[in-house]
């Protein structure tokens, strides 16, 4: 008689399996992953990748979805895509308090999950969670490495990224947060430095083009300095009054819009009248070609813009305030502390923050800061699994 097969075998290799744990709560966290991956598989590691979406393992407990309908990585993104964001600081605290509220049953079901699957490495990019993952995969898997990697600049204690009394590794992209682990009592020899952000591999790569032509074939003037003006996938509705009062500025400038799938912003800001040449664009994957047009960047302080328009060189301008998300505002002081940009308090202050950055000595200066920083982290980062997979398989 031929036994029943374990539900457990379909998911086993012979080679490392290593379990990429994101979700769409904006959209750092699958970037971080999908980039971290492609990188793997170019690096040619032999282990089994598997990206695993933790909406959809714990949708099943998902307390917010049966109170409200939506699931909660939606109710964030819509929070995000009309600037409800006043407050957020309070609402992180109760998403926590419901998910320390519900801990038991999200430990039990994410344990059923690893022990059929049985990945040799957890990696976590995602932030709240990670006690509730650990203890989970410490049940189901006990002897295997379980790593979280920060796409924040730094934490947002407590709770947030670094939980204590955790036996895990972190790689870290700043000092910050190299300190906030030692801080939280993490050995030194389990907190990792990356040289920044994950960020896509095309980031890395040298743009060959000719500047001025695809400046003029935008409807730009290829002599001016450009800002390029992002607020991520869903665009924001400031970008209408960014573009309107630089429009209205008398500055010697032109402008680069990038609205996502936004494509009511896009029409509205294709219907402005300016006195400054404007480019918009809708959805692109082609940002590293639209920031090589530009001199400067103009946008939200998200850890993925920064680290991206900083290795493209350009200075950057951001906004921190009450509407400003609470893990996001130290970037603002590694902004400052780093001399790669400025930071408004509110973006009607956008054409002071200007200003200084058509002066080409300022100019200079600035872009030579952002060159001085050389994140190489997803490149870095596949080494260092690699080492933490060696050591604990010893």
């Amino acid at each position: 008689m031929t036994p029943a097969p374990n539900i457990g075998d379909k998911y086993r290799s012979s080679r490392p399996s290593i379990d990429l744990i994101f979700f769409d709560a904006g959209g750092g966290h699958r970037a971080a992953a999908n980039a971290l991956n492609s990188v793997l598989k170019q690096q040619g590691k032999d282990w089994d990748v598997r990206l695993v979406n933790l909406q959809e393992l714990l949708d099943p407990l998902d307390v917010f979805r049966k109170i409200t309908g939506i699931r909660l990585q939606d109710l964030y993104n819509r929070m995000l895509n009309k600037g409800w964001t006043l407050g957020s600081a309070q609402l992180l605290r109760g998403v926590q308090m419901v998910i320390r509220l519900n801990h038991g049953p999200a430990v039990r079901l994410l344990a059923r999950h690893w022990e059929q699957t049985r990945p040799d490495m957890l990696v976590s990019l995602v932030p709240n969670l990670n006690r509730v993952m650990y203890d989970a995969f410490s049940k189901a898997r006990p002897n295997a490495p379980y790593v979280s990697i920060l796409t924040d600049f730094a934490d947002y204690p407590p709770h947030f990224w670094i939980e204590r009394d955790q036996r895990q590794y972190f790689i870290c992209g700043t000092d910050r947060a190299v300190a906030q682990a030692g801080e939280l009592g993490h050995p030194r020899e389990r907190i990792f430095r990356a040289s920044g952000m994950i960020m896509r591999p095309t980031f890395h790569e040298p743009v060959e083009l000719d500047r001025a032509a695809e400046r003029k074939r935008l409807g730009l003037d290829p002599d001016r300095p450009a800002a390029i003006v992002m607020f991520g996938g869903q665009g924001s509705r400031v970008m209408l009054d960014i573009a309107a009062r630089l429009g209205r500025s008398g500055l010697p400038l032109q402008l680069i819009m990038i609205c996502g799938r936004n494509e009511a912003l896009a029409s509205r800001l294709r219907a402005m009248r300016l006195a400054v040449p404007m480019h918009v664009e809708g959805f692109t994957q082609e940002i590293p070609y639209f920031m090589s047009l530009a001199d400067f960047f103009i946008g939200k302080p998200g850890p993925g813009s920064i680290s991206e328009a900083i290795a493209m060189r350009l200075p950057v301008i951001v906004e921190r305030n009450s509407w400003t998300l609470p893990q996001e505002r130290y970037n603002a002081e590694w902004v400052l502390e780093n001399r790669v940009g400025f930071v408004v308090g509110n973006f009607r202050e956008v054409v002071d923050a200007v200003r200084p950055l058509l002066e080409p000595d300022t100019l200079a200066a600035y872009r030579a800061n952002a060159a001085a920083i050389r994140n190489r982290a997803v490149f870095e980062i596949p080494d260092i699994l690699e080492r933490l997979l060696t050591i604990t398989s010893c």
